[in-house]
């Protein structure tokens, strides 16, 4: 996309590098709509929350916000005290330097927990960050936010009502610490549409429950991660709650989030493949989901994913300690289109080195015939490499 197509109107972006990180890479960036625009959220489930999740999400709930401020290198988590006053001067200095109120900021921050929040590099850098707001800088944001991501990730849709386009927009991050019920990510999706903040958080939760709730790279999840969901009408499309229009607008808002959510994964510390594991036949889509999750988080399977080895008794044992209801000799296992294993047993060694082949693929799908009912569900996610335990061994370094 060049940087035309990743423009929304009435938003504008900007980033910079504060001396977080080394070598003056991007580390600070900003999203600021001309008008207050209408607001909703999806936060960590972590039990352990970091100071600009406690701060940003009450303020986001409350269905308004102009600007979101977030930065790298630092999650300012578990700092105590002291953290809410580090995030809440930054908010307090981004909405003075954009004559703002303060309740209108939204903050954010991604990197190692445990350090207090270099605060005066941050504010230090506000009137710059704002001086270098662009409408064509949304790409500059999504690097910023980067941590151990190998590549920035943005992707975008387009709409109309009645011969009013409009644009959704989405960035994020993350490559580590990604697991369903929100991971070590932060996703920022704005859109010139107008929309209601009660329909817009529905759209959010439908879209997050489709997409990132679908991944999973290492099982962790982290303290500071949010999705947040901008519309400041300064199109003429307006989408109201049960119209055609709505669903349409949901189901481009589920495709910008599912393609940054595959981004993600492909992203994965360390990884080499992106798999999709899907449970069909199940007999309930929870089964399903159980089903799915166990394959898509086990050790084993993700090893032999990055052994290229059809090793399907992994997969089957890993449905087997699910929780779901299954015969295990009812169950069929596919890689791509090959049939691995049928009610249960092996097919044969020309089917397994068909398999093999596949599986030296980037990409492919892993797929679970449970034949018990209509159930189905899917995650994605990537293969556990030698390079996955390097990067997080020297994660601090």
């Amino acid at each position: 996309m060049n940087k035309q197509e990743l423009t929304v109107k009435g938003f504008s972006f900007a980033a910079l590098s504060a001396g977080l990180k080394k070598e003056g890479k991007l580390d600070l960036g900003l999203i600021f709509s001309d008008v207050p625009a209408n607001s909703a959220g999806v936060f960590t489930t972590n039990k352990v929350v970091a100071a600009p999740v406690v701060l940003t999400a009450p303020r986001v709930r409350g269905g308004l916000c102009q600007a979101i401020l977030v930065n790298s290198k630092n999650a300012n988590a578990c700092t105590g005290k002291q953290g809410m006053l580090d995030a809440g001067r930054c908010s307090m200095e981004m909405a003075a330097v954009l004559d703002i109120d303060e309740t209108l900021v939204a903050v954010s921050s991604t990197g190692v927990i445990g350090q207090r929040l270099p605060v005066d590099k941050i504010t230090a850098a506000m009137p710059q960050l704002v001086s270098g707001l662009d409408p064509g800088n949304a790409e500059a944001v999504a690097e910023a936010m980067m941590t151990t991501d190998s590549f920035s990730k943005v992707s975008a849709a387009y709409g109309s009502f009645k011969e009013s386009p409009y644009t959704i927009l989405g960035l994020a991050k993350g490559a580590g610490m990604i697991h369903p019920n929100m991971a070590t990510m932060l996703g920022f999706v704005v859109t010139d549409a107008k929309i209601a903040p009660e329909l817009l958080d529905t759209m959010l939760k439908q879209a997050v429950e489709s997409s990132f709730n679908r991944i999973t790279v290492d099982r962790d999840t982290s303290t500071n991660d949010m999705v947040l969901l901008l519309a400041n009408g300064a199109s003429d499309a307006e989408i109201e709650a049960d119209s055609s229009e709505a669903v349409t607008f949901s189901e481009l808002l589920a495709e910008v989030l599912l393609d940054l959510a595959k981004m993600i994964v492909r992203d994965g510390e360390g990884a080499t493949k992106l798999v999709k594991v899907e449970v069909i036949g199940a007999a309930s889509a929870g089964d399903a989901l159980l089903a799915a999750e166990s394959v898509a988080t086990s050790s084993l399977v993700k090893t032999a994913l990055f052994g290229e080895d059809a090793n399907w008794g992994r997969i089957i044992a890993a449905v087997g300690y699910s929780g779901a209801e299954i015969d295990p000799d009812r169950v069929d296992i596919r890689v791509g289109d090959i049939l691995l294993a049928e009610d249960g047993l092996a097919t044969s060694a020309e089917q397994e080195e068909a398999a093999t082949a596949i599986m030296k693929q980037p990409e492919f799908t892993v797929t679970v015939d449970l034949k018990s009912g209509d159930g189905s569900a899917y995650y994605y996610t990537s293969d556990l490499t030698y390079d996955y335990v390097k990067i997080n061994a020297d994660y601090r370094t």
